[in-house]
C-alpha cells in the first residue's frame, strides 16, 4: 500500500462523522481526536520498531516488552477502583501470563527471541491480558456489592474470607476468560483473524497462515486464564479489613 492508497482510504473516516452529525451524536471531535492519536501513534511505535528490528538487540526488545506491560498494568487499574496496589496486582497478572506463555513458544521453537517475532506475539498476549483482568476486576467489584449478604453469611457462620468468596472468585475468572473462549468458536466461521489476515496479505501460504493462527489462538487461552486467575486471586483480600470483615 502506498501513501496515496491510504489518503484515498482516509475518506472513510467521513462516513463516520456524516453518520454522527446526522444522528446529532456529538462525536465529532472525539473522532478526528482518535484518528490523529491513532495516526500519531502508530507513526511513533513504526519508528521506534523499525530501530530496535535494526538493532536485533534482545536487551532493547525486553525492555519494549517491559515498557508494554506496565501501559496495560497502568491501563487495566482504571477499571479497579477500590482495589488497592492494582497497579502492582495488574502488573504480576500480565506478567505471569506473557512470560509463561512465551516461555512455552519460545522453548518450542514456535517463535524466535528476535524483535520482529517477539515484540508482535508480545503485543497480542498482552493486550488480551490486559483486556482479561479489566473484565476480571470489573467483576470481582460488582459481585462483592451485589453478594454483600452471602458473603457476610458465610463469615458470620465462621468460614474464612477464601472460602466465602471462592464462587465470586470463579465467576470472575470466568468472565474473565469467556471472551477468548467465545472468539475461539468462530474462527474462521464468522471471521478470518487477524493474524491469518496479515500473514496472508503478505503472501504467506493460507496452509501456514492457518498453522500460525492456531498457535495464536492457543497462546491466547494461556495468557487470559493465567492473568485472569492471578488477578483474581491477588485482589481479592482487597475487599476484606485486617479483621476479615467485609469492607
Amino acid at each position: 500500500m502506498n501513501i496515496s492508497s491510504l489518503l484515498v482510504s482516509s475518506s472513510l473516516i467521513i462516513i463516520s462523522l456524516v453518520f454522527s452529525r446526522y444522528q446529532k451524536l456529538n462525536l465529532e471531535k472525539e473522532t478526528i481526536i482518535g484518528v490523529v492519536r491513532a495516526i500519531v501513534q502508530l507513526s511513533i511505535i513504526g519508528y521506534i520498531l523499525n530501530f530496535i528490528f535494526g538493532l536485533k538487540n534482545p536487551i532493547f526488545t525486553s525492555l519494549l516488552l517491559l515498557f508494554m506491560i506496565l501501559s496495560a498494568s497502568h491501563n487495566a487499574s482504571n477499571r479497579a477502583k477500590g482495589i488497592k496496589h492494582v497497579i502492582l496486582v495488574s502488573f504480576c497478572a500480565i506478567s505471569s501470563g506473557t512470560i509463561t506463555t512465551m516461555l512455552v513458544l519460545i522453548a518450542s521453537k514456535a517463535i524466535k527471541y528476535e524483535p520482529y517475532e517477539i515484540i508482535p506475539v508480545g503485543g497480542m498476549i498482552i493486550s488480551n491480558a490486559m483486556v482479561a483482568i479489566g473484565l476480571c476486576y470489573r467483576q470481582l467489584t460488582s459481585n462483592f456489592k451485589n453478594r454483600r449478604a452471602e458473603i457476610e453469611t458465610k463469615l458470620a457462620l465462621g468460614a474464612d474470607i477464601l472460602p466465602s468468596s471462592i464462587d465470586i472468585i470463579r465467576d470472575s475468572i470466568k468472565t474473565g476468560m469467556l471472551p477468548t473462549i467465545d472468539s475461539m468458536k468462530t474462527l474462521g466461521i464468522v471471521s478470518l483473524p487477524g493474524t491469518m489476515t496479515g500473514l496472508i496479505l503478505a503472501g504467506t501460504s493460507p496452509l501456514q497462515a492457518i498453522r500460525f493462527q492456531i498457535m495464536v489462538t492457543f497462546m491466547l487461552l494461556s495468557t487470559t486464564s493465567i492473568a485472569a486467575f492471578v488477578a483474581c486471586y491477588l485482589s481479592y483480600r482487597c475487599f476484606f479489613n485486617e479483621r476479615k470483615q467485609l469492607i
